[in-house]
């Protein structure tokens, strides 16, 4: 059965009645017949960028509802998923009174996010197999609950959650459940885009910086109701994504087989550094990932990050992570990185 969820009672009040700013290009929109435009204080001189960039970026919006095949009112964008999740916050929870549910090991930014918008972040452990803890998770769960953040395929661990503990979460909560997908194109399970109708309270978080190769231009992707991303239209600055992202986006949208190509390269290499992982004498465990990461316990961490670090290779030291003791975090680079990777690890002592 759908689930039911009324979502102007989880929206900040002051939120709810806010009127949002109504800049000069979502006033008049371009039907493309020649326009003189004096409406918005811009130079009159052209530069390629003197124009602002369309607020509500329909092309580009227009293009990721054709690949995901989701309608453009589904569709929110934003400069990162930082912003993305930040305007989240801003949306939805009270500062000072409301309360969020991370997972850790995770992604740090949610409680970086957290402490700026001055709203409590409950911690609770996965488990040893880089699970979530239902039954712990929904013992923190009260009314001021606002979010719980699942990151899947998880960063820095790389595993994909349960789709039945994912779905249970869902369910079980009267708030909002904020899904983190950075990494779902590396993933065999598919992306949770289609139980939107399913799901009210369901948002997902997506990014062109990773399997699209676009960290640079930073462009992060929510997908939620429209009831959600109206909200969250109200209250992103009017011009958030500038116009030379929009149109790198676009075109690298444009080849998405080259992309498809690129994923199948990373996938393909991450099998191979998995397997040359084995015969690394100080490598413990290789803990299977999802992701363009592979996530290993060394017998001492810090010793050997400086000793890769010396070599010219940087990695990640995620040993100060709750249940990452003595973990590397290895992304997946060029078949050429890869080898000097492997010969790098096999010559250390």
């Amino acid at each position: 059965m759908e689930k039911i969820i009324d979502i102007n009672k989880l929206v900040r009040p002051n939120v709810l009645a806010l009127k949002a700013y109504s800049s000069a290009r979502d006033e008049y929109t371009s039907v493309g017949s020649k326009m003189i435009f004096l409406d918005a204080n811009e130079n009159p001189n052209e530069t390629g960028v003197n124009r602002y960039p369309d607020p509500q970026q329909r092309k580009l919006k227009a293009k990721l509802s054709e690949i995901k095949n989701i309608p453009t009112k589904n569709i929110l964008l934003g400069n990162g998923s930082d912003e993305v999740l930040d305007l989240i916050y801003r949306a939805f929870c009270e500062p000072g009174l409301d309360n969020i549910i991370t997972l850790p090991p995770t992604y740090g930014m949610y409680n970086v996010l957290a402490g700026i918008n001055n709203v409590e972040s409950r911690e609770v452990l996965l488990t040893e197999d880089f699970e979530p803890n239902i039954e712990e998770i929904f013992k923190n769960v009260d009314s001021n609950t606002k979010l719980i953040f699942l990151c899947s395929p998880n960063n820095p661990t790389g595993n994909s959650f349960s789709r039945d503990n994912i779905a249970e979460i869902l369910e079980k909560s009267e708030g909002l459940v904020v899904l983190d997908e950075a990494y779902i194109d590396f993933s065999e399970q598919v992306s949770w885009i289609e139980e939107l109708d399913k799901y009210p309270n369901l948002i997902i978080t997506q990014t062109l910086s990773k399997a699209y190769g676009m960290a640079g231009i930073r462009l992060g992707i929510c997908y939620a109701s429209e009831e959600i991303i109206a909200v969250l239209n109200k209250i992103k600055p009017p011009y958030n994504v500038n116009e030379l992202t929009q149109n790198r986006a676009q075109y690298r949208l444009q080849n998405i087989s080259e992309v498809n190509s690129e994923i199948a390269d990373i996938l393909s290499q991450r099998e191979v550094l998995s397997k040359a992982l084995l015969e690394v004498i100080f490598i413990e465990k290789i803990y299977r990932s999802d992701a363009n990461f592979v996530l290993v316990k060394v017998d001492d961490a810090l010793k050997r990050y400086d000793q890769l670090l010396n070599k010219g290779v940087v990695i990640r030291n995620r040993t100060n992570q709750p249940l990452c003791e003595n973990t590397l975090r290895l992304t997946i680079g060029t078949k050429e990185e890869n080898l000097k990777l492997i010969e790098v690890l096999k010559s250390l002592d």
